[in-house]
């Protein structure tokens, strides 16, 4: 696939700046509604904020790690861009999309690319009762919180959290609890990408959570819903020699 319009995003990060001037002196930057490709130069987290900030351009994303972790990003090159991007492979992801309610009956609304997380406000375990499609299949789970990821997210903080790793390719979901105290063997379940989860915060005043989607937080939340938007589909490009399919599996092989 050719691109000859493209927009470029840097994050605040001198280097990012720096190298943006120079990509903008020699391939041109067009205007975000003209453009054919986004490309954004940064970490991870500047890259899921650049998503949910232009996916309504239905455009794809290109992104040149210029932060400190870049498993969403390609590698720092010296090649024409254009010509790298002609070799590139594409990957579609859909958002999560995350409805909470908090001790106010205030709504909130919020998208996630990576995951959506529940954790603790204090020094009280939280008590949550969990709902799949509506049935109960927790009555009760103390724990420190609880997240549900998406393939993409499923090496991040899915990963941390000892959640399993998804197939990019995958229709699956991982919810994986944080810190589990009761019931203590619970490891957390590999969900249809169609599923609708929906959690209960129990005595939500003395046990205050937080919901996050992926770097928006809402606090002292008392019901939260949780579900895929598969009719969203973001278009991520990565370099052939080095494609997101091939660093989840690396990342199943690391010891």
């Amino acid at each position: 696939m050719k691109f000859t319009k493209p927009h470029f995003i840097a994050s605040v990060s001198s280097e990012a700046q720096e190298q943006k001037k120079l990509l903008i002196s020699k391939y041109g930057d067009f205007d975000e509604n003209d453009s054919d490709i986004f490309i954004v130069l940064g970490g991870d987290g500047f890259m899921l904020q650049a998503i949910k900030d232009y996916m309504d351009k239905k455009v794809p994303f290109f992104g040149i790690n210029y932060g400190s972790i870049g498993f969403l990003m390609n590698a720092v090159s010296t090649d024409d861009l254009l010509t790298r991007l002609e070799k590139t492979q594409s990957v579609q992801l859909s958002p999560l999309i995350m409805t909470a309610y908090d001790q106010d009956d205030k709504f909130h609304n919020a998208k996630a690319i990576n995951e959506v997380s529940l954790l603790r406000q204090t020094h009280q375990a939280a008590k949550l009762k969990v709902f799949i499609d509506d049935q109960v299949r927790l009555d009760e789970l103390i724990c420190d919180g609880i997240l549900l990821a998406t393939p993409s997210g499923s090496t991040a903080y899915n990963l941390s959290a000892h959640g399993p790793i998804l197939s990019i390719e995958s229709n699956d979901l991982a919810l994986t609890p944080i810190s589990a105290f009761r019931p203590r063997r619970w490891k957390g379940a590999i969900l249809n990408n169609k599923s609708v989860v929906k959690l209960e915060i129990l005595e939500n005043s003395k046990r205050p959570v937080s919901a996050t989607a992926d770097n928006l937080e809402v606090r002292n939340v008392k019901s939260i819903t949780i579900q895929q938007d598969l009719s969203s589909k973001i278009i991520l490009l990565y370099d052939s020699d080095h494609s997101f399919e091939e660093r989840i599996l690396n990342e199943q092989f690391k010891y």
